[in-house]
């Protein structure tokens, strides 16, 4: 399994124990980049590779031995996907037996639907979450004339914990929850006035406890590069955070245990709260916007504002919006990997497999699809690059410690420089 950040290491991990329960074997591959997450990161997720190796895009596609593996799972980014998939059907060209390869969208799928389907394309099962992605997914496909063959209807593979207890716990002593993205909303006056928002219910409800879970602490990265922290705003705060209001880390599943409300602008964390029946509140103070990704959830009975929810109001999540976005809140969650795990069983027992054919060709993006693929050390075969295949054997010491010293360099410029020149721009 290649993973490129620490949620897409927890979607992809736990997909390939959801496809294959009873696989001997974990193998685990995190594509270097500013996203790679740290060991504390991983560990939080809860699911241990049984070899755990960091390599770069070309390293990966020589490490997929054909005769090794029977499944590959590429919980990556559309373009990272796109370049394996080629760098893949290079390497094992002319070979009839090789391993499935299986791809997906860690959460919601609420922008650049058609980019990163395409992208996608050419795996030989690409998952939907839900009905509703499936269905898409199809329709994107049929558009430009592909197959939608690969693409299998089934759920996160997160989902879980013991279901809620409606009225477990009384208006005042609630736990109320506020599920933080790093990038939604995307600066700072609509940070910092959620956050203000989020201590001012506390400081309204004394007998409430008012969590602000953060995804990654200071110097961590995740999927997307978190330019102003709440880590930081909260410390700027006029007298700071009440007492019965503070920042948690950790399991999403270790905090929805005590949650009896969860609020979020988007985040996928509101699925899995909706999956076990936690009132769940999707914020409309910044508006329902695409951007936002809080449209996703029109039609959801989720919306809410602050205001709304400062006064007692509790959304309830409508049933029929909640079975087709694949939440499984009817209790159909231990069936909804049954037709996934059908389809790579049929493929992995095939005595022969058809080479991996993306869409996108030099035929079809002679201009998008070859820089797409440098970018991960390939020319437009799919064949590494001339330099960026590692020559057999171990690196000299000095150049590893020249390649850790240049790979310290770039995450310092991209995590911490870039982000300050940024915000210098703003002023």
């Amino acid at each position: 399994m290649l993973a490129d950040s620490d949620t897409r290491w927890k979607w992809g991990a736990l997909t390939a124990h959801r496809l294959a329960p009873d696989a001997a074997r974990l193998d685990g591959y995190l594509l270097r980049g500013r996203a790679t997450p740290t060991v504390r990161q991983l560990a939080e997720v809860g699911v241990r590779a049984d070899a755990l190796r960091e390599v770069t895009g070309t390293e990966f596609v020589r490490a997929i031995d054909r005769t090794r593996y029977d499944i590959t799972v590429l919980a990556c980014v559309g373009g990272a996907v796109q370049a394996m998939l080629h760098g893949l059907a290079r390497a094992w060209e002319g070979t009839p037996a090789r391993p499935v390869v299986a791809t997906g969208y860690v959460g919601v799928v609420y922008e650049k639907l058609a980019d990163g389907l395409l992208l996608r394309h050419g795996a030989d099962v690409v998952l939907a979450n839900s009905r509703h992605d499936a269905e898409r997914f199809r329709e994107v496909y049929a558009g430009v004339g592909a197959s939608g063959e690969s693409v299998t209807e089934c759920a996160l593979p997160f989902l879980g914990g013991e279901r809620y207890a409606a009225g477990s716990a009384s208006e005042d002593r609630r736990t109320v929850v506020f599920a933080a993205q790093p990038s939604v909303p995307d600066n700072r006056a609509d940070r910092t006035y959620l956050l203000r928002r989020a201590v001012r219910h506390a400081r309204r409800h004394p007998g409430r406890e008012v969590l602000i879970k953060l995804r990654s602490k200071p110097g961590e990265h995740t999927t997307h590069i978190e330019e102003l922290p709440y880590q930081k705003l909260a410390a700027k705060l006029p007298g700071g955070l009440p007492p019965n209001c503070r920042l948690v880390y950790g399991h999403m599943g270790e905090v929805l245990d005590r949650t009896d409300l969860l609020v979020t602008v988007s985040s996928t964390a509101a699925l899995e709260s909706l999956h076990r029946g936690i009132p769940t509140a999707v914020l409309t103070d910044l508006g329902i916007r695409e951007p936002l990704g809080n449209h996703h959830f029109l039609g959801s009975g989720c919306l809410a504002s602050w205001d709304q929810l400062d006064a007692g109001h509790l959304p309830v999540a409508d049933p029929a919006w909640t079975a087709r976005q694949g939440v499984a809140a009817d209790g159909s969650y231990a069936t909804a990997f049954d037709a996934a795990r059908r389809r790579i069983t049929e493929l992995v027992a095939a005595d022969t497999l058809p080479p991996l054919a993306p869409y996108y060709t030099t035929e079809t993006a002679p201009h998008y699809l070859p820089a797409i693929l440098a970018r991960h050390g390939l020319d437009p075969q799919g064949r590494p690059l001339p330099g960026a295949a590692r020559e057999p054997g171990e690196p000299s010491a000095v150049r590893r410690a020249v390649r850790e010293a240049a790979r310290g360099a770039y995450r310092h410029g991209v995590q911490r420089v870039a982000p300050a020149i940024r915000r210098l721009g703003e002023l």
